[in-house]
């Protein structure tokens, strides 16, 4: 939530500044005008699409009356979760009445109920809760997206199984309730990341049984070989998704580039060496489901033939 300061025009004036000075600031990009009468003393191009979703956030939020509350996905960048394929261009508030929602160029009202235990406080920001934000963004948007920051909320400890298990009961006779119901079902906090997210997403349209996350695995001496994204126990087949992420967070470590995938191929030739088949892939792979799964059903038929020695333990879910 740290970074750029937004100053409304009433501040400016108060400063000394005038009209002209706003425009001539806001022309040559030094401020960027936020919406009418609040600005940020920031170039855009210093911005993330989030971080000026942010911005426009708290703007709204100052020309609106207290009863309105950041929601939908302003709760999901409010929260810090990620924000994958979310539609930004607009501010999203709550008020708790029956009707007039309405949807405008930068902001849309929405009009439901809303308990008090359903608000939270980020920074001075009221904001729906994780567990309402997560039922929201379910009930509105679609399977992959809502799975992606279900996923996310779970991960970061944000909310639980059980509170999503809640608010939905909550939201059952709500626009939507049965999209939430499946995404709330099929949710786990064990995918680290949006790719592994929608790498179950796939998996599942795909036909395959449900795979293993986070598994490790170990040698008959129970020497640990390494902790997989995906284990398909009936296949003798592990799936790893390999994201930049993985890779960056690696060399902030001060490991070198050419260390990590050295160990990366270490670590797969053990696998191979205790019968497990090994597929990669990669973002551009998700963007071609019917050719991953393939990849998937070719190395289970090559793993048939495999003995499979040691053993593998799961990872809770979350």
């Amino acid at each position: 939530m740290d970074g750029p300061q937004l100053i409304s025009r009433r501040e400016a004036l108060a400063c000394g500044m005038s009209d002209t000075d706003l425009r001539r600031l806001c022309h040559s990009g030094v401020w960027l005008r936020v919406r009418a009468g609040q600005y940020l003393r920031s170039p855009q191009s210093e911005l993330t699409p989030a971080g000026r979703h942010l911005m426009l956030a708290l703007a709204t939020g100052e020309a609106m009356s207290d009863a309105a509350v950041a929601s939908h996905c302003s709760a999901v960048v409010i929260h810090g979760a990620p924000t994958w394929a979310l539609p930004l261009d607009r501010v999203h508030m709550t008020r708790d009445r029956i009707n007039g929602g309405r949807k405008g160029k930068q902001l849309v009202v929405h009009s439901a109920q809303i308990e008090p235990d359903e608000i939270t406080m980020v920074n001075g920001i009221r904001v729906t809760t994780p567990a309402r934000t997560v039922i929201d963004i379910a009930r509105s948007e679609g399977f992959e997206l809502s799975v992606v920051i279900a996923d996310a909320f779970l991960r970061q400890g944000l909310t639980t199984a059980d509170e999503l298990r809640a608010h939905l009961l909550r939201a059952r006779y709500r626009p939507g309730c049965r999209k939430a119901a499946q995404v709330v079902g099929f949710a786990d906090g064990r995918s680290e990341s949006v790719g592994e997210s929608r790498s179950r997403i796939v998996i599942r349209r795909g036909g395959l049984p449900a795979a293993e996350l986070q598994a490790r695995v170990f040698t008959d001496d129970g020497i640990c070989v390494g902790r997989v994204d995906f284990l398909f126990a009936e296949l003798g087949v592990v799936g790893e998704f390999d994201g930049k992420v993985k890779y960056q967070s690696e060399l902030r470590g001060a490991r070198e580039s050419e260390q990590v995938v050295v160990a990366e191929k270490i670590r797969e030739d053990k696998l191979r060496a205790l019968g497990w088949m090994v597929v990669r892939w990669t973002w551009n792979d998700l963007d071609h489901p019917d050719e991953l799964i393939r990849r998937i059903r070719a190395a289970a038929a090559a793993a048939a033939c495999a003995r499979r020695i040691g053993c593998w333990t799961p990872t809770p879910a979350i």
